[in-house]
């Protein structure tokens, strides 16, 4: 299972990546392994804040349909439109999968999420 260090990590399975005063957000290696093949991303709130732990949109897997939940309240500055082509996701899930784009409100609460030992507790790897 791939954990990179230099992530943070929500309890819900998304990871977090910081550049600057954006972070980017995904779903882990995990994830996509125990939702199988992702076939359909569905992110409908460019451009709006959402609340830390609401949804912002939903995978849908062969097997089954996920909501992706935000990490921190947070503005969607940006869809990652290649998840057209959603296998991005299962293929590449820390790099060309990343789903969103955000701006933290504060981006001190990032802080607060896991780093890559305690997720690697989490899930028992």
């Amino acid at each position: 299972m791939n954990i990179p260090q230099n992530l943070k990590y929500t309890q819900d399975d998304e990871w977090v990546r910081v550049e600057g005063e954006f972070a980017y957000v995904g779903i882990t290696d995990y994830a996509q392994h125990e939702l199988g093949d992702i076939v359909f991303v569905d992110v409908d709130c460019e451009g709006e804040t959402v609340e830390g732990g609401e949804a912002f949109g939903s995978l849908e897997a062969v097997k089954t349909v996920a909501d992706l939940l935000m990490p921190v309240t947070s503005e969607v500055v940006e869809f990652n439109t290649a998840l057209e082509e959603a296998s991005s996701i299962n293929n590449d899930p820390y790099g060309e999968g990343w789903i969103i784009k955000i701006k933290p409100a504060n981006m001190a609460d990032i802080d607060g999420l896991l780093d890559a030992e305690a997720y690697k507790a989490k899930i028992g790897a």
